[in-house]
């Protein structure tokens, strides 16, 4: 008897786990339907809303790329023409610049070569001309002074006779 109600226990067993996977079965049937209503109430929508938009989307790329691509090959030989533009004005304003400089370190020799003769010029004249004019100068204020002193002499002696009558003449 043992066996049998091993054997009973053991079907017992069996058909209550049959009945649990059959609950779980209708379970997950039930669970399934009901995802698969919300996956098909969102395939409508994205069948009404997003598909349209993507289909737009789709045109305005397609309608959009050989505009896209004349803008980008525009921008691509813009930006090449100013490139090579910028390197010529670069290669221009430094050609400028050496040139200034070197007119600038012209224009610095020439004047120190001037301000150079100028000295001379002066020391030169200062000799030749303003020493022999002032020794020539100093000369003839001596003799002047000496004739002075001589002729002065005569006219004092002159001079100091008129006096008395100079004194008288009021």
């Amino acid at each position: 008897m043992d066996n049998l109600n091993i054997l009973i226990a053991f079907t017992a067993v069996t058909a209550a786990a049959v009945v649990i996977q059959a609950g779980m079965l209708v379970g997950m049937y039930l669970a399934v339907r009901k995802t698969g209503a919300k996956v098909e109430s969102l395939a409508a929508d994205v069948k009404t809303k997003i598909l349209p938009t993507a289909d737009l989307a789709q045109n305005m790329l397609v309608e959009l790329r050989p505009k896209i691509s004349t803008v980008s090959d525009n921008v691509a030989e813009t930006s090449t023409l100013l490139k090579a533009q910028l390197q010529r004005v670069d290669a221009t304003v430094n050609d400028a610049l050496d040139r200034a400089r070197l007119q600038v370190i012209r224009a610095d020799e020439l004047l120190n070569r001037t301000m150079d003769r100028v000295e001379e010029t002066t020391d030169m004249v200062h000799r030749t001309v303003v020493s022999p004019v002032r020794q020539m100068a100093g000369v003839v204020q001596g003799l002047g002074a000496g004739l002075e002193f001589l002729l002065g002499s005569k006219r004092r002696r002159r001079t100091e006779v008129n006096a008395p009558q100079d004194e008288m003449f009021i």
